[in-house]
C-alpha cells in the first residue's frame, strides 16, 4: 500500500514537472512569424538613418534582424542578428530600473515624474515649462538626470555599475563603440544644456557634465539585436534573464519599468503605439525597437532607418505583426466563458 502511494507521488511529480516544462508557444508558429515579418518588411524603403550624430548616418540602412526570447528562454531569429548598432535610448529603460532597484520606485516618482512630456525628446521648454518635474526618464532630461542618480563615489564606479548591470540583461560583456561616443560627445552640447539646466532646477544633485558624458556614454553601447531580445525576455521573466538564470532586476520593481516604457517608449508615438499592439516598448535612433509582452517575451529588430518621430520604420511595423499573430497584447482580454 505504502509502495503504490509513494507511486502516486512520484507520478503526480512528473506530470506536475511536464506540464511546467511545456513551452509557452509552439516553434512552428514563431519561425512562422518572424519570418513572415521578415519577408514582408526586408524590402521597404521607408525612413532614414538619423544623422544629427554623424556616426549613426554611416550605420548600414540595410541591416535588418528580428529576435524573439520567450520568457522560458526559446531563442527564435532572423535575418542579421550579429550586427552590433548604438543602444542609444533603449539604455534609458535599464539605467532607469538600475535608480529604481537601488533607491525604491518613489525616486524615479519624485524626482522628475513619469508622466509623458507632451514635447520632443530633447525639449527645453519642457524643462522650463515644470521646473524639470514631468520629465519621464525615456526623454532626455529625466534620462541624464537618471544617470546622475546611480550611486558611485565617482565616475568609474557608476559606469562600472551601470554596464554591469546591462550585461546582466544581455546575458554577455558589452563593450561601448568607442566611435559612436566620440562623435555624440563632440555634438551633444544641447544634452550638455539639458543636464545643466535639470541641475539648477535641483533634479541633478551634482556636476550635470559627468552625468551627461556617462548619458552618453551608456547610449553608445554596442548591441545586437539578440542582446536586445534578451534584454526585454529579462523584462519579460520578471527580472530574471531567462537563459542565464541571472536576476537583473527585482521581479518587484518590473511593473514599474514596464508601465513608464508604455507612457513615453516611442517618443511621440508612444501612444498610437500603445493602441495598435498594448506592448511596453521603447526606442533608440540607432534602429533598435525592444518591446515586452509580460510573462510571455521579449522582442527586438533593429532597422536604422526611422520615421519622423524617430522610430526604427521596420521594427514598428514587424514587432507589430509578430505580436498580433502570437497573442502578445497584454490588453487584449478574452470574455469569460
Amino acid at each position: 500500500m505504502k509502495q503504490r502511494s509513494m507511486l502516486a507521488v512520484v507520478l503526480v511529480l512528473a506530470l506536475s514537472g511536464a506540464a511546467q516544462a511545456k513551452d509557452l508557444f509552439k516553434k512552428s508558429e514563431v519561425e512562422a512569424a518572424l519570418t513572415a515579418a521578415y519577408d514582408n518588411y526586408k524590402g521597404l524603403q521607408e525612413g532614414k538613418n538619423a544623422d544629427y550624430i554623424p556616426a549613426l548616418a554611416k550605420v548600414d540602412p540595410k541591416v535588418f534582424g528580428i529576435v524573439l526570447v520567450t520568457a522560458d528562454g526559446k531563442v527564435y531569429t532572423k535575418g542579421d542578428v550579429t550586427t552590433e548598432v548604438s543602444i542609444q535610448s533603449i539604455s534609458k529603460v535599464f539605467t532607469m530600473a538600475k535608480v529604481i532597484d537601488e533607491s525604491g520606485t518613489d525616486a524615479i516618482l519624485n524626482n522628475q515624474g513619469v508622466d509623458a512630456t507632451g514635447q520632443a525628446f530633447n525639449s527645453i521648454v519642457a524643462i522650463e515649462q515644470n521646473r524639470g518635474a514631468e520629465m519621464n526618464a525615456m526623454v532626455n532630461p529625466g534620462a541624464i538626470a537618471a544617470t546622475s542618480m546611480v550611486k558611485g563615489a565617482n565616475y568609474d564606479e557608476i559606469w562600472s555599475k551601470i554596464l554591469g548591470y546591462y550585461n546582466d540583461f544581455a546575458g554577455r560583456h558589452l563593450t561601448v563603440l568607442d566611435e559612436v561616443y566620440q562623435s555624440e560627445a563632440a555634438s551633444n552640447q544641447r544634452n550638455q544644456a539639458i543636464g545643466r539646466l535639470m541641475y539648477a532646477y535641483g533634479k541633478i544633485k551634482a556636476d550635470p557634465d559627468r552625468a551627461t558624458d556617462i548619458y552618453t556614454r551608456q547610449c553608445s553601447v554596442g548591441v545586437n539585436a539578440k542582446d536586445l531580445a534578451m534584454m526585454a525576455a529579462t523584462l519579460a521573466n520578471g527580472g530574471k534573464n531567462p537563459v542565464t538564470g541571472k536576476q537583473a532586476l527585482k521581479t518587484e520593481n518590473v511593473p514599474e519599468v514596464l508601465a513608464v516604457m508604455a507612457t513615453a517608449g516611442l517618443y511621440d508615438d508612444s501612444g498610437k503605439w500603445l493602441y495598435k499592439t498594448g506592448l511596453p516598448a521603447k526606442s533608440g535612433v540607432g534602429g533598435g525597437i525592444i518591446a515586452v509582452s509580460p510573462g510571455k517575451f521579449g522582442i527586438a529588430v533593429i532597422s536604422p532607418p526611422l520615421d519622423g518621430a524617430g522610430n526604427s520604420v521596420r521594427a514598428q511595423k514587424a514587432i507589430a505583426d509578430i505580436s498580433n499573430a502570437l497573442g502578445g497584447n497584454p490588453l487584449a482580454a478574452q470574455p469569460l466563458k
